[in-house]
């Protein structure tokens, strides 16, 4: 790559990098990250804010900005940048800002842009230096990560917002001990407008939902698309379009290969690991003791934020509570729980597994203002905690705050934004 635009790209970047203000804290502990010696994988979806994430380590870390090599290779300006190139890279970074090179910090986004970057960051970490790289493709990482850094790395899964980052972002305070009705209502508030507009950085600072569009269309043409050279473009938006519509629900493979148009289950399989790799989509599958049993079944779809939703897919005001759902479930997904739906006679929405062994049941639902529907989440919930041996269980709604016992069993009723605020 020519090396004066190497050299451009480098000052303007810096210029961008060390700039950034009033950053939102993340709900993230930097410390075990900071100490080790491991190479440090950021990753997740587009936007969600990796880069931000790295100018905070670059404040916990407290160096000068001469010892830090930050660099973006999601800069259009870098389409041919290779592998080799980061050695013009480190090269104008000592000619230009004269570093202690034995302390040098590497900050490097979105790696995954340059075939072989895995080879140099091992360079480097044998040289002793410290490195932190972000991605937005699971299974390119990973993969790259097991050639060259195995045993060498420790990762972050980032993703948008959390409800608790949603209100630190936008100042809302509260105790945790307890709410007056003012704070109340305003965080009742805030979790209606965090339902509609979802959890990525900018869209939340800019209130700005039509950047979603843009989010969506980076992620199927240049993470998905342009990576794995797919032809079937429109049986790809099919299925994507269909997924978003309907999360919460059980998917078959043979309704979705109907949906979407494709013809070959192995290349539907290969669709859906390609969504899930770029963090687009989530699935989760029926616990079953059987392995093989959770394989074949019918699985849930969730999508990565809920701004999507209504904006890549179809929306509907009954599916309100399949919205809540999600929500649910991606409070779930950051706390890194192994996560499983239930069902048997009745359904339970998410039951949580550690080591193989079923410790929580939840249950949700928008409302429960009618018998027929108390009913059913009442029965699905207690179906599942009997079957798996567990005391308690929850339901989370709109607005119902109580508790009662079935059959020596606790049933406790919250509201989302309630046990969202308590850690989920």
């Amino acid at each position: 790559m020519d090396k004066s635009t190497l050299k451009q790209v480098i000052v303007d970047q810096r210029d961008v990098f060390f700039s950034q203000k009033n950053l939102i804290k993340r709900d993230i502990s930097l410390d075990s990250f900071l100490q080790t010696k491991q190479v440090i994988v950021i990753s997740g979806i587009r936007r969600c804010g990796k880069s931000s994430l790295l100018y905070l380590i670059n404040n916990e870390l407290k160096l000068p900005e001469s010892q830090i090599i930050y660099f973006n290779l999601d800069d259009e300006r870098l389409i041919h940048f290779e592998v080799d190139d980061f050695n013009k890279l480190y090269a104008l970074h000592i000619e230009l800002f004269r570093p202690d090179v034995s302390k040098i910090v590497w900050l490097l986004d979105e790696v995954q842009n340059v075939f072989g970057w895995e080879k140099f960051v091992n360079r480097m970490y044998e040289k002793g230096m410290k490195l932190f790289v972000t991605g937005s493709n699971a299974s390119l990482l990973s993969s790259e990560i097991s050639t060259s850094l195995t045993g060498r790395n420790m990762t972050i899964t980032l993703m948008p917002f959390s409800f608790k980052e949603y209100l630190r972002f936008n100042q809302i305070f509260y105790q945790d001990s307890f709410l007056t009705t003012e704070q109340q209502a305003i965080i009742v508030n805030a979790f209606n407008a965090y339902i509609c507009i979802g959890g990525f950085p900018q869209v939340v600072q800019e209130n700005n939902k039509t950047l979603l569009e843009s989010y969506y269309q980076d992620i199927i043409y240049r993470d998905i698309v342009g990576r794995y050279a797919i032809q079937q473009t429109a049986e790809l938006k099919n299925l994507t379009l269909y997924l978003s519509s309907n999360i919460g629900k059980l998917h078959s493979y043979r309704k979705l290969m109907a949906i979407s148009g494709l013809k070959s289950l192995s290349t539907l399989k290969n669709y859906l690991s390609y969504l899930e790799n770029a963090y687009l989509f989530y699935f989760i599958c029926k616990f079953d003791y059987a392995i093989k049993k959770q394989i074949l079944n019918p699985k849930k779809a969730y999508i990565s934020d809920t701004g999507f939703y209504g904006k890549i897919g179809y929306s509907a005001s009954q599916d309100f509570g399949f919205v809540l759902e999600n929500i649910v479930f991606l409070a779930l997904k950051r706390s890194g729980k192994s996560i499983y739906y239930h069902k048997n006679t009745y359904e339970c929405d998410f039951v949580i597994s550690q080591n193989n062994k079923i410790t929580q049941a939840i249950q949700v639902t928008a409302y429960m203002n009618n018998e027929a529907t108390r009913n059913r989440e009442i029965r699905g919930l207690s179906e599942a905690m009997h079957d798996y041996k567990l005391d308690t269980g929850f339901i989370l709604t709109e607005d119902e705050d109580s508790e009662f016992h079935v059959e020596n069993k606790q049933i406790i009723i919250m509201p989302f934004w309630k046990w969202l605020l308590e850690g989920a």
